[in-house]
């Protein structure tokens, strides 16, 4: 505790910004940016971009410092796959000269900033760019253009990673939110980072019972719609097996998977934390279908005390835990996630509520800010000895 203590008066006298790839919507990165931003309130903010309707009640009465682009047209803001070949100048246009200590959050392009040589920058990886790496072939297939179009594409992506790795060395020192992300940015950048997962912040909230959902046997999806989340599975998955689940979030694939859907299938659309948390509470168990660097939103289901059924990839492998807090399916399959949906429901009298509360503590708000705090302090000293 006194190294805690020692952090806050050291740090009392260094200018600190923080800086999100992205203010546009709320999902698990931008949870973790709000953390740091309570650990460090009087830091200066910085993004890309920022959707003040979507975004301003997290940042009320706070000045949001924004790049070039968020003064591009309304069409192209929405849109950032247009904006891309601007994307990599734009946080080394950020004047950051009057600070000792920034930390981006990023999963994308704000690792790429600028700083004077004595400034120390920290970057919590949420993923290695991923577009730009380990799903490539994914992306170029996602656009559906036409030969001539593909080939300029792909060129521009050579460009991107070159100036990705690039970027990467401007970092001091690499968080990564999982031991999965820490390979990853170990096999793209050759950098080692230190693991520190977020927090599930729905674990920390008391709520109001709002008793909305008065039937408790559906299962539950909350998720950005897509098409790397595989919400498409889940849907094939329980339209065969006519089991009720309701999907929470919003995304470019909404149309398309409403369409695919059968009666048993609700899409809310965004909802407020306090009736997503209301959810999670009477839900039968939770549904994980596509890869994540970490997936915050199954460990938010076990602090509730639900199950999971999760794709055996990714930061997921690392929270739960097979047969005692949920069950994993092999394939990005309809048959093998409908199959692990069954083996789910025959061990469901099996799990115990406890247990698996007891698992979502280890992600709590205490341990990241804890963790979050010590790394800044090594960083600090080990600067101040050279």
């Amino acid at each position: 505790m006194e190294r805690l203590g020692y952090l806050r008066s050291d740090l009392i006298y260094m200018k600190i910004a923080l800086i999100h790839d992205y203010l546009i919507r709320f999902g698990g990165a931008e949870r973790v940016f709000l953390n740091l931003r309570d650990i460090f309130p009087k830091a200066d903010i910085f993004t890309l971009l920022y959707d003040q309707k979507k975004m301003g009640q997290y940042f009320p009465d706070t000045k949001i410092n924004t790049s070039f682009l968020q003064k591009f047209p309304k069409f192209w803001r929405k849109r950032q796959k247009y904006l891309l070949p601007f994307i990599p100048m734009a946080p080394e246009t950020f004047d950051l000269r009057e600070y000792d200590l920034v930390i981006s959050s990023s999963s994308s392009f704000v690792k790429g900033i600028i700083t004077r040589p004595q400034a120390i920058h920290i970057c919590y990886c949420h993923s290695p760019m991923r577009f730009g790496w380990d799903a490539y072939s994914s992306y170029i297939k996602e656009q559906r253009k036409g030969p001539l179009t593909n080939i300029a594409i792909r060129i521009m992506m050579h460009y991107i990673r070159i100036w990705d790795r690039s970027a990467a060395n401007r970092v001091d020192y690499f968080i990564a939110n999982s031991k999965n992300t820490a390979q990853r940015i170990k096999k793209f950048y050759n950098q080692e980072a230190k693991v520190i997962y977020p927090s599930a912040l729905l674990v920390e909230s008391n709520f109001q019972d709002l008793n909305i959902t008065p039937n408790k046997e559906y299962f539950l999806i909350v998720s950005q719609l897509t098409p790397y989340k595989r919400i498409d599975l889940a849907v094939d998955a329980f339209n065969k097996l006519e089991l009720p689940l309701i999907v929470i979030g919003e995304g470019p694939e909404k149309k398309q998977l409403q369409k695919m859907a059968q009666a048993n299938i609700k899409f809310l659309g965004w909802q407020t934390d306090e009736v997503t948390r209301q959810y999670f509470k009477n839900c039968k168990a939770f549904i994980f279908p596509g890869e994540d660097d970490f997936g915050i939103t199954p460990v938010e289901a076990m602090s509730f005390g639900k199950p999971v059924l999760a794709y055996r990839r990714g930061g997921v492998t690392e929270t739960v835990l097979e047969g005692i807090t949920g069950e994993f399916f092999n394939d990005p399959a309809t048959e093998s996630l409908a199959d692990g949906i069954r083996r789910l429901l025959m061990n469901y009298d099996n799990y115990s509520s406890l247990l698996i509360k007891k698992r979502a503590e280890k992600f709590s708000q205490e341990r990241f800010d804890r963790s979050i705090k010590e790394f800044v302090i090594e960083v600090v000293e080990k600067n101040k000895r050279i």
